[in-house]
């Protein structure tokens, strides 16, 4: 493997993020579950797979600075699917078919992330983490600006 080192910045960031999605939509293909469904179902079972809807609105908004209409939007779609449903008190909860298909795409996602940076040392994973980490704090800091 040949690394090129590149400067940090906008550019490294958008081509990282573009790749990481294209290996996440390939591991999607076939699963009936969009990028930003995934995002939603993702929080909804680490939350323990089942959660306020108005607090995973909340949670999803924040990770991804979606509307809550989206949000809403997609937590009907995931609903529809038999993926989530409305556990009648204000909470959604994840199904079976939902988590089983989580974790069909999460077995995949493992093993190529380990791949990605399973090997790199944990100091330079820290110092990674914080940059970006700050970047992220200061980017939602200037779209909460807006």
């Amino acid at each position: 493997m040949t690394t090129t080192a590149q400067t940090f910045g906008t550019a490294l960031i958008g081509q990282t993020e573009k790749a990481l999605n294209a290996i996440l939509d390939r591991q999607l293909a076939g699963t009936g579950i969009t990028e930003p469904q995934w995002v939603t179902l993702t929080l909804t079972v680490v939350s323990g797979g089942a959660i306020d809807r108005t607090e995973l609105i909340r949670r999803v908004g924040g990770a991804t600075q979606f509307r809550q209409a989206s949000v809403a939007e997609r937590i009907t779609e995931l609903t529809t699917a038999g993926f989530l449903r409305d556990a009648g008190d204000g909470h959604v909860q994840v199904t079976d078919e939902g988590q089983a298909r989580w974790t069909q795409v999460r077995s995949a996602i493992g093993p190529i992330t380990q791949g990605l940076w399973g090997d790199l040392p944990a100091e330079d994973l820290a110092s990674a983490g914080r940059v970006l980490g700050i970047v992220l704090d200061r980017a939602n800091a200037v779209l909460a600006g807006s």
